[in-house]
C-alpha cells in the first residue's frame, strides 16, 4: 500500500472510530475519576489529566480526534495491512479504551495477524473488566461497549 493510500485508509478509520469513541466514553468538561479511579476528561482522555483540569467543547473535540488518530497509528503495526475499515475502526476504539500496548499484546491482535478476523472480533468480549475497589470484575458498561465494538468489527470481518 502506498503512503497516500495508507493516509486515506487511516483517515477513514479515524472518521468511523471517532463517533463510536464519543458515544461510549461520554463527555465531561471537568476532570473526574473514572470507575477505576483514573483522572479523566473530555471523551475518556486519561493521558496527562489531573483533577481540577477543565476543557471547552472545542478543546475536547480536538483532543479526542487527535487521540483517536494517535491510537490508529499506534496499533497499525500490530495488525494486517489489508484489514477491513470497520474491523480496524473497532480495534482503534478498543485500543483507545485499553491502551495501544495492551491491544498489541492481546489475543485480538494475534488472531487478526493470523488471519482469524472472526476470532479477533470475538476476543473483544474478553475485555469487559475493570479494577473496581482494587478487584478486577466485569462491568456492565464495558460489556455493552464490547458488544457494540464486536458488531462493528464483524461488519468488516464477514
Amino acid at each position: 500500500m502506498r503512503k497516500s493510500e495508507a493516509g486515506i485508509v487511516a483517515a477513514a478509520v479515524v472518521a468511523l472510530a471517532l463517533p463510536v469513541v464519543q458515544l461510549w466514553e461520554g463527555r465531561s468538561l471537568v476532570a473526574y475519576r473514572d470507575i477505576a479511579g483514573i483522572p479523566t476528561i473530555c471523551d475518556g482522555e486519561t493521558r496527562g489529566v489531573k483533577m481540577g483540569d477543565r476543557a471547552t467543547p472545542a478543546e475536547c473535540d480536538a483532543m479526542t480526534e487527535e487521540a483517536v488518530a494517535e491510537f490508529e497509528a499506534a496499533i497499525r503495526p500490530c495488525l494486517p495491512r489489508s484489514l477491513p475499515t470497520e474491523t480496524r475502526a473497532a480495534f482503534v476504539v478498543t485500543a483507545y479504551n485499553i491502551g495501544a500496548d495492551a491491544f498489541c499484546k492481546s489475543s485480538m491482535a494475534r488472531r487478526a495477524s493470523a488471519g482469524d478476523l472472526r476470532g479477533a472480533c470475538e476476543a473483544l468480549l474478553m475485555w469487559n473488566k475493570a479494577k473496581v475497589n482494587g478487584k478486577l470484575q466485569p462491568v456492565r458498561g464495558l460489556t455493552n461497549r464490547r458488544l457494540a465494538e464486536r458488531a462493528l468489527c464483524l461488519r468488516g470481518a464477514t
